[in-house]
């Protein structure tokens, strides 16, 4: 894609993303479409590049993740609503960096707010420093793709420095319980 039909980054990002909302439009978010987003999008492949590339740009830019959630270590913003040329699905961009937190979690990992998925959730996962990595249903993704499945709950977690997460979501779901969190880490099921 040449960038000089674009007017500014963040329209190209979208314009990019769009062919591939439009092939993953009706699947539903599991271990198999992780793995096969993985192969068949992986980090070597033109997509995941020129994704990684435009949304690494956006937050050097400041149009992405340039919301503070916790201080500058945790931002996000939303690049765009559910739309009909989305195919309702949401984008967000998320930027959290384990460096120096206070946390005190295993691996110097920092933990983020507590959310529920409840259409799923497809990560485009960019890390920022070698050895950084985005935790997913399946384990550390250290570049790639998670796909955790309608109905799952975590904490967003991150280890060995800054990722971003370029994340979709189906119909721009999500639930944010602070009640429920708490409920079921005292029930000691894992969150």
């Amino acid at each position: 894609m040449s960038q000089t039909q674009f007017t500014n980054h963040k329209d190209e990002l979208v314009a990019r993303f769009i062919p591939f909302l439009q092939e993953v439009k009706d699947m539903t978010t599991s271990t198999e479409v992780e793995q096969w987003l993985n192969e068949k999008y992986g980090v070597e492949s033109e997509l995941y590049r020129d994704l990684s590339r435009l949304i690494a740009r956006g937050v050097k830019e400041g149009w992405a993740a340039d919301t503070e959630v916790a201080g500058p270590r945790y931002r996000r913003s939303r690049i765009v609503a559910p739309s009909a040329q989305t195919l309702f699905f949401s984008a967000t961009a998320v930027l959290m960096d384990s460096t120096d937190n206070i946390q005190h979690n295993p691996e110097g990992s920092f933990r983020a707010d507590h959310h529920l998925h409840p259409y799923g959730e497809i990560n485009l996962v960019v890390p920022l420093n070698e050895g950084a990595a985005l935790a997913g249903p399946n384990g550390w993704c250290y570049g790639g793709w998670t796909a955790p499945a309608p109905g799952s709950h975590h904490f967003p977690e991150v280890k060995g420095g800054a990722v971003i997460s370029l994340t979709f979501l189906p119909a721009g779901r999500i639930a944010v319980d602070v009640k429920t969190a708490a409920a079921l880490k005292r029930s000691g099921v894992p969150v």
